[in-house]
C-alpha cells in the first residue's frame, strides 16, 4: 500500500538515488545482538590468586590503647592526665611507638578544637612511627 507523491513537472518516471539504509541497520542490530550472545562467559572472568585460609584464630591479647584528649582551648590529655608541653607529648609518644606491638592511640578531639591542634598531635605521632591511630568521636545527636 504505497504513495506516490509527484511535484507538478509530470516527470514521474526519474530513479531514486538514495540508498535505503533502514536494511543495512536491522542486518547490523542483528550482528550485533548475535555478538554480544556468542561472546563466552569465560573471557568476563578476572583471575585472582587469594590467600589460602589457614583457620588461625585472632590472638587473643587485646591491644593496649592510649587515649589522647584534645581540649577545646589545645590541652592534651594523655589517658586523662594532662601534657605541659609538646615535648613531654613527644617524649610519651617515642616511648610507646618503641614498644611491640604498637599500642593503639584513641585521639579524642573537643568538638569545639582547632583543627590545628589535633593536626599538630598526629603528625607528632605520625612522624616518630605510630601506626595505629584512630580519631574517636562521642558527640551524639548532633
Amino acid at each position: 500500500m504505497g504513495m506516490s507523491v509527484t511535484t507538478g513537472s509530470g516527470d514521474s518516471d526519474d530513479v531514486m538515488m538514495d540508498i535505503n539504509t533502514t536494511p543495512l541497520i536491522d542486518v547490523m542490530l542483528v550482528l550485533l545482538i548475535m555478538f554480544i550472545i556468542t561472546i563466552p562467559i569465560q573471557t568476563h572472568a578476572v583471575k585472582l590468586d587469594m590467600p589460602q585460609s589457614n583457620n588461625n584464630p585472632p590472638p587473643a591479647v587485646e591491644p593496649v590503647v592510649v587515649e589522647l584528649q584534645v581540649d577545646f582551648d589545645g590541652t592534651v590529655l594523655w589517658n586523662g592526665n594532662v601534657v605541659s608541653s609538646m615535648g613531654q607529648l613527644n617524649g610519651y609518644l617515642s616511648d610507646i611507638a618503641s614498644q611491640v606491638p604498637q599500642p593503639e592511640i584513641h585521639i579524642r578531639p573537643h568538638k569545639l578544637v582547632k583543627y590545628d591542634y589535633v593536626a599538630k598531635v598526629m603528625a607528632s605521632a605520625q612522624r616518630l612511627g605510630l601506626t595505629k591511630m584512630g580519631l574517636i568521636n562521642d558527640s551524639v545527636g548532633m
